[in-house]
């Protein structure tokens, strides 16, 4: 009898397993449907990037940097709406969606900025103004520090850098168990649910845009580069390090933000000498996809002093 019920509960874990079994997508499908005009492919300090380079060239440069587990596509509303004075520069991160893993295995908040300072020299851009979403604006504002002749102003879109209470300086943060589950199982219910707190209003995710998120995260290596990035990052304590800015800089924040809430934005203010907050109402953690002419507004207004 046990043997019996041994053997239906091995069959059911085993049904379970193969359930949930997500491989990776075929590159070719994914760039055929994710890597349209205005998308480039472009080899950069060991990487082949996946850009999309819009606007005038000979406009102010922007370049925007997506959060964690995001892709370029974050930013097709303001990219749009700033293409018409604007070149804009967005790109796919080392180890995200199209662009896929670094071959260094590197994903330190270092190599990212050669990556981008190797970038803007490939593309002839002396000086830009950067843009960043959560780990983007992490990494934005260390770029800034490292190349400060390269940024002209920094717009930080809740940006990572101070720690949540509990989470210390200077340490690794465990990996949960279950997240190394990732590159065998990611089922589009569990990507949905996983964006769903980075908006205030859910609805205004729509089925693309999961569909979206579920396909560039199974791009091969990608899922495997995630989990190195999340090993290697050791959240540095910024109170020594933002006052070197010099660059003018606009926070925005929404108002509902539910990951990194709005509240920390005074945490910046008290550091940076040449910052305003800006906090919009209604919106959570990505307010350029919930709405992108509002959350728009300022940032244009910011960029075109």
């Amino acid at each position: 009898m046990l043997a019996w019920i041994g053997a239906g509960l091995l069959l059911l874990v085993i049904g379970a397993a193969m359930w949930l079994y997500t491989p990776d997508e075929d590159p070719a499908v994914l760039r055929a449907a994710h890597a349209g005009p205005p998308s480039d492919f472009v080899d950069v300090a060991g990487l082949r990037l996946h850009i999309r380079d819009t606007g005038p060239r000979d406009g102010p440069a922007v370049l925007m940097l997506h959060g964690f587990g995001s892709s370029l596509h974050t930013w097709d509303g303001w990219a749009a709406l700033l293409s018409d004075r604007f070149r804009v520069l967005r790109i796919d991160l080392p180890g995200f969606a199209l662009t896929g893993p670094d071959p260094t295995g590197d994903y330190s908040d270092a190599r990212a900025s050669v990556v981008l300072a190797a970038l803007l020299d490939r593309l002839g851009i002396a000086q830009a103004d950067v843009v960043g979403n959560s780990m983007g604006g992490r990494i934005a504002w260390k770029f800034a520090l490292a190349e400060p002749a390269r940024v002209r102003r920094l717009v930080l879109v809740a940006p990572d850098g101070f720690a949540s209470p509990g989470r210390p300086y200077g340490a690794p943060e465990p990996v949960p168990a279950v997240v190394h589950l990732l590159p065998w199982m990611m089922p589009r219910s569990m990507v949905r649910a996983t964006l769903a707190p980075a908006y205030a209003d859910a609805t205004r995710m729509t089925d693309a845009d999961v569909d979206r998120a579920h396909a560039l995260l199974r791009a091969p290596g990608v899922r495997p580069a995630i989990l190195a990035r999340m090993s290697q990052h050791v959240l540095e304590d910024p109170r020594p390090l933002l006052p070197r800015l010099t660059q003018p800089v606009l926070l925005l924040w929404g108002e509902q933000d539910r990951l990194i809430p709005a509240s920390h934005g005074q945490d910046w203010l008290a550091v940076l000498s040449r910052a305003e907050l800006v906090v919009l109402p209604g919106l959570g953690h990505v307010p350029q996809e919930e709405a992108p002419e509002v959350s728009l507004r300022p940032v244009r207004a910011f960029l075109e002093r």
